[in-house]
């Protein structure tokens, strides 16, 4: 992980091959299933409020309160149910917008894999 206050040196990673680290899932948050979550943060701004990152799940149904997050998946499939909004289909190259404070629950039917940014 890199923190800097400005923007943060360039790099490139190939994130269908970086290595991943266990991220305990909050047993409250599974809804079916036994999904498990992996992820490596890539660069944090030095007052915590930007993170950069991959993130993974395995399938299974979770729920979930989210950042303001832009993502796009590399791979993988699932439907996210944003409470009293839209229902979300996302697989390979989908780009996706949540809002901070949606209440989600994510359907993983594939192993996704997605890089983010996040603003807290």
């Amino acid at each position: 992980m890199t923190t800097n206050d400005q923007a943060p040196a360039s790099f490139a990673v190939h994130i269908p091959d970086a290595e991943l680290v266990p991220e305990p899932l909050d047993p409250a948050q599974i809804v079916s299933g036994d999904p498990v979550v992996t992820g490596k943060v890539l660069w944090e701004s030095a007052d915590g409020k930007q993170i950069r990152g991959i993130w993974q799940i395995t399938p299974g149904v979770v729920t979930d309160t989210e950042a303001n997050e832009l993502f796009v998946v590399v791979s993988g499939r699932a439907t996210v149910a944003v409470e009293g909004g839209a229902t979300l289909e996302i697989g390979p190259g989908d780009a996706c917008v949540l809002r901070e404070g949606d209440r989600t629950t994510w359907t993983v039917h594939e192993t996704l894999r997605k890089a983010y940014h996040i603003s807290l």
